[in-house]
């Protein structure tokens, strides 16, 4: 018996992309470093806060590519002439990554005590309305038809 997949449905016409999408969201790393929150601040407002203690703006490189959100950190060791007795606070780099929804849009971010905040926004797409010719193309709205 073989998985069925958003294809095999004779209804869902073009969602191989939101299966892509799917399958990509599963194989992201679930390390647990650093902790996030999400939460939503408004009706089509989000906010994703990372702990981030430590690292500065220059040390953190945020961007969206193919809808998915990826944040970068990377500290520099400033260890050298200095001896430890313990080292409990690790200068290590971490990548985090977020699918986003088709409309969802970083609005900003800002780091303050030791929190990176990336600011999301739902932009409400416009709305398309499009007249089917039998036997012809499709028009869009405001275009001519014969």
């Amino acid at each position: 018996m073989t998985k069925p997949t958003l294809g095999s449905y004779p209804f869902l016409l073009g969602f191989e992309q939101l299966e892509r999408l799917v399958e990509r969201t599963a194989k992201s790393g679930n390390e647990g470093y650093p902790p996030y929150n999400i939460e939503q601040s408004g009706d089509r407002s989000y906010r994703i806060t990372l702990a981030v203690a430590g690292f500065s703006e220059e040390d953190i490189a945020i961007t969206v590519e193919n809808r998915q959100l990826l944040i970068h950190g990377r500290q520099t060791d400033d260890a050298e002439g200095r001896v430890f007795l313990h080292r409990g606070i690790a200068a290590r780099q971490f990548h985090r990554s977020f699918v986003l929804a088709d409309g969802m849009e970083v609005s900003g971010a800002t780091l303050e005590h030791g929190l990176l905040h990336v600011d999301l926004e739902r932009v409400e797409p416009e709305s398309v309305v499009k007249t089917i010719r039998i036997g012809g193309k499709a028009a869009s709205k405001g275009e001519k038809t014969r």
